[in-house]
């Protein structure tokens, strides 16, 4: 049993199902997407695959299109008696986690599943990247190196966006955040229309709501998920992600990086074991860990970068 599970004797909120228990749980489902779609959707280190979505993913996204439609039901019967018509209200999900464990891949793969379920065919994602201050901004608060760190981002940006989604609202604007310059790109948006269900991916948007503040981002969540891992095993991820970009994006003489692209491969990996001893570890430890007890549901990952077990908040 896990430290969310049970701790020193007390009765905890979550309860924790093995891999093999959680699969049974949806015996007859078979995934929809096939080897060449699970390949693009997964990220750098990922090993998802086909056993993996038929056993950890489609439950879940099941499970959460349960939960859409039965919010969706519980909005209408609101309405009848208020006596009042009000728009339709998106499904909000928050995707938690550290650098490197995976949660990209995980959004992007509830999108396309969520939108095979009848009750939710609109899906949109968001990542909180787009919603970092400019580096120019962080270069003038000191803070490029914090950069992912909750004090990084545009916090009441990112809270106005959530809220007029969950209001409603027919179509919202979202800044547009480059990997490649590691910057956000001035003049371009996402937009966002009308969706049945809006995904929000991010390393802190479980944070609960800042000093002074009376309301978080994670408030505006219907459901949230923390994707969980060892420290040791995201470290390792980490330095593996990185060799695998020095390779191949960091070449482009236009990547933010470039300048790691000539290091040979002992230079590299020292370098990707000091961003993550100064930068991405303390983020974890300090920030995003402590939130994962606010989660809805923790996916647990193995060494092998693979779901265990999963643990799901009683209701």
């Amino acid at each position: 049993m896990s430290e969310l599970a049970s701790h020193n004797g007390h009765v905890s909120p979550f309860i924790e199902l093995g891999r093999h228990d959680w699969a049974a749980l949806a015996p007859t489902m078979r995934a929809p997407l096939s080897r060449t779609e699970i390949i693009e959707l997964r990220g750098l280190g990922d090993e998802l695959d086909l056993v993996e979505v038929e056993e950890v993913y489609l439950p879940l996204s099941r499970l959460l299109s349960l939960y859409a439609e039965g919010a969706q039901k519980l909005h209408a019967a609101t309405s009848d008696f208020i006596g009042e018509k009000s728009a339709h209200t998106p499904f909000v999900i928050g995707v938690a986690g550290s650098v490197a464990v995976g949660k990209s891949t995980i959004a992007r793969l509830l999108r396309e599943l969520l939108t095979r379920w009848e009750g939710t065919p609109r899906v949109e994602l968001v990542t909180t990247d787009g919603f970092l201050l400019p580096n120019a901004e962080l270069e003038r608060r000191g803070l490029m190196e914090r950069k992912g760190f909750p004090e990084s981002y545009d916090r009441r940006a990112l809270l106005r966006f959530v809220s007029k989604v969950k209001s409603g609202a027919r179509q919202v604007r979202a800044p547009f955040y480059s990997h490649l310059a590691y910057d956000i790109v001035r003049d371009a948006e996402i937009v966002v229309n009308a969706p049945d269900v809006l995904i929000v991916e991010g390393l802190n948007v479980l944070q609960p709501p800042a000093a002074g503040r009376s309301l978080a981002v994670s408030d505006l969540f219907d459901f949230s998920v923390y994707v969980d891992a060892r420290s040791t095993d995201i470290a390792r991820w980490y330095e593996e992600r990185f060799l695998r970009l020095q390779r191949g994006a960091f070449t482009n003489p236009q990547s933010f990086f470039h300048r790691f692209a000539s290091l040979s491969e002992d230079e590299a990996r020292a370098r990707a074991r000091g961003i993550w001893a100064s930068i991405n570890a303390p983020n974890l430890e300090q920030n995003i860990l402590p939130t994962r007890p606010r989660a809805s549901l923790v996916l647990r990952k193995g060494a092998n970068h693979a779901v265990s077990s999963v643990l799901l908040r009683k209701t």
